[in-house]
């Protein structure tokens, strides 16, 4: 039975996802291979109106269980994702081996209240900040793919591995909260 939002007590995720990057993933089966950063717009735009279904449904602000977000959360934190995710591409694209400010997620999510958010809003604001970075994806051009960028905890990305790494936080999210978007999970 899905739980009310509530107090968050979700554990924070400390993990190093950048292992997607080197073999697919056994929860949602993308497959870094498969793709390449040239086609992220693409598959982003895809995924999309599945999104917009998510945050239609009449749980949307639902979790599924006291420690995972509900759809409304996941939305919440794509939109953010794809705002953070443009700004950094936009470094890569005119610094020479940018640095990326760190960003806690979780507190971001605890601080911004997005269990308290308006579906219908982040529906809209997903909806701008996904096709404002998959416009900025189209735009890179040749030898950009391969401009870098880097974390402060060392992880090192080229704008193509950049590209995929992202890609797998939208659709990975899609899995968990249940949508059935398998075909494009896996690349074109």
């Amino acid at each position: 039975m899905p739980h009310s939002v509530g107090p968050m007590n979700i554990v924070p995720d400390t993990k190093d996802w950048t292992w997607v990057l080197e073999r697919p993933c056994p929860d949602c089966g993308f497959d870094p291979d498969a793709i390449s950063g040239r086609d992220v717009a693409t598959i982003l735009r895809d995924a999309g109106p599945t999104w917009q279904v998510q945050l239609r449904r009449v749980d949307a602000r639902a979790r599924p269980n006291s420690s995972t977000w509900s759809p409304l959360e996941y939305a919440c934190h794509l939109r953010d994702v794809c705002r953070r995710f443009d700004n950094r591409l936009h470094l890569m694209l005119t610094q020479v081996d940018p640095e990326f400010e760190n960003w806690d997620q979780d507190a971001t999510a605890v601080e911004d209240r997005y269990s308290e958010d308006d579906p219908t809003e982040v529906a809209a604001e997903l909806s701008t900040a996904a096709e404002t970075l998959a416009a900025h994806f189209d735009a890179v051009r040749g030898d950009q793919w391969q401009r870098t960028g880097r974390r402060g905890d060392g992880a090192r990305f080229t704008v193509d591995s950049f590209a995929r790494y992202f890609l797998h936080d939208v659709l990975h999210h899609l899995h968990d909260v249940g949508a059935e978007e398998r075909e494009t999970v896996r690349g074109p």
